[in-house]
């Protein structure tokens, strides 16, 4: 076990010397992968919490705290958001990594099979109690694709209500897209730890990175 840690720490070293020298992401992945003979969560692991230190300072740079989302728009990356809450919130501490940029990720979400589970709704109230007490104006995007997004959506709207929050939920052909738009033109902070999007946009908060802490400070 000790001899795979080390490995994936070398891996993870050389992935990240390579695109500090501008080498392309995906033919560096394979090139270290190869070298280091990966798995596909090894893989994973590396594609989504290894970047070159020009992207990781540009991203940390946009991550905001939590107070300064009052009186906001705050558009939220729906299945981004919720899956890796429901990962903390399941202690599923072990999926979780804290990437080169700053943010926290769940290395092992699979966003496209999502399917309604015990913590669904339990996630869903811990994320909108965390930003409640900001009263900004909550925006969900889900993927409309999804099968599970047209009752997750209404399920939202359900606990948006209930806490008296403003705030809607949007079945999104193209959520990236969608969610840029709309942040540009609402001058949004977006809840997100898709880099693509993040790379986009102005202010980012990470929501279950300051889910977590919470809880870390509630033992």
């Amino acid at each position: 076990m000790q001899l795979r840690e080390n490995k994936l720490k070398e891996a993870a070293y050389d992935l990240r010397f390579l695109l500090n020298r501008n080498y392309r992401k995906k033919s560096a992945l394979t090139f270290v992968a190869n070298k280091y003979v990966l798995s596909r969560s090894e893989r994973n692991y590396l594609a989504r919490s290894v970047f070159s230190k020009p992207v990781s300072n540009s991203r940390k740079n946009k991550i905001i705290d939590l107070p300064q989302i009052e009186d906001r728009f705050l558009l939220v990356d729906g299945y981004n958001v919720l899956i890796t809450t429901e990962s903390i919130c399941r202690e599923d501490y072990a999926s979780l990594v804290l990437c080169d940029d700053g943010l926290i990720r769940d290395i092992n979400a699979v966003f496209g099979k999502y399917k309604f589970n015990e913590y669904t709704e339990i996630s869903l109230n811990s994320i909108l109690k965390l930003v409640q007490e900001y009263d900004p104006h909550v925006i969900f995007f889900f993927d409309k694709k999804v099968s599970w997004s047209g009752k997750l959506a209404k399920l939202t709207e359900e606990i948006i209500l209930s806490m008296d929050l403003q705030g809607e939920t949007v079945l999104s052909e193209n959520v990236d897209f969608d969610i840029v738009k709309e942040g540009m033109a609402k001058n949004g902070i977006i809840a997100t730890s898709d880099g693509i999007i993040i790379d986009k946009v102005e202010n980012v908060i990470d929501i279950p990175s300051v889910f977590l802490k919470n809880l870390n400070q509630m033992v």
